[in-house]
């Protein structure tokens, strides 16, 4: 198998996982372990998101990018906590699209919702399509695991 067909599979693998909305199950074992519904899609807890937003200091009117945001969080959390606006960037873009769409209901699930200020590109870390300078934070967790 090449390189370009083992990318593929992964992208394909990635999309299938993301594509399928949260089950009430996995809604459960957030609340349990994480503290709060948060799309269950990473190992960053309630607590580690916090104290990032500490670190970050973000404040309304800023811009924060989330690398490999997934789901949504903790990128949706900070933004909402802190007043920042952010653009989640992921390869898959269904779970872009769900996270978009709970932040356009105030009382949606997930990470995203009742988030005013957000946005997606459907982008790899390697090659982000934004001009330098165009963000005041930059957060991934998850990413490299």
């Amino acid at each position: 198998m090449g390189a370009i067909s083992k990318e593929s599979t992964k992208a394909e693998r990635f999309a299938r996982e993301y594509s399928q909305r949260q089950r009430e199950a996995e809604r459960l074992v957030d609340r349990e372990v994480f503290g709060a519904v948060i799309g269950a899609n990473g190992y960053t807890t309630v607590d580690e998101a916090s104290r990032l937003l500490e670190l970050l200091a973000l404040e309304p009117g800023e811009r924060l990018l989330d690398l490999g945001s997934g789901r949504g969080w903790p990128g949706m959390y900070l933004a909402n906590e802190s007043g920042c606006s952010v653009t989640l960037t992921d390869v898959p873009t269904a779970a872009l699209r769900d996270t978009l769409s709970d932040a356009a209901r105030p009382n949606g699930p997930g990470p995203g919702a009742g988030a005013a200020k957000c946005c997606a590109a459907a982008a790899d870390g390697r090659a982000l399509p934004f001009r330098p300078q165009t963000f005041d934070a930059v957060a991934h967790t998850d990413v490299l695991c």
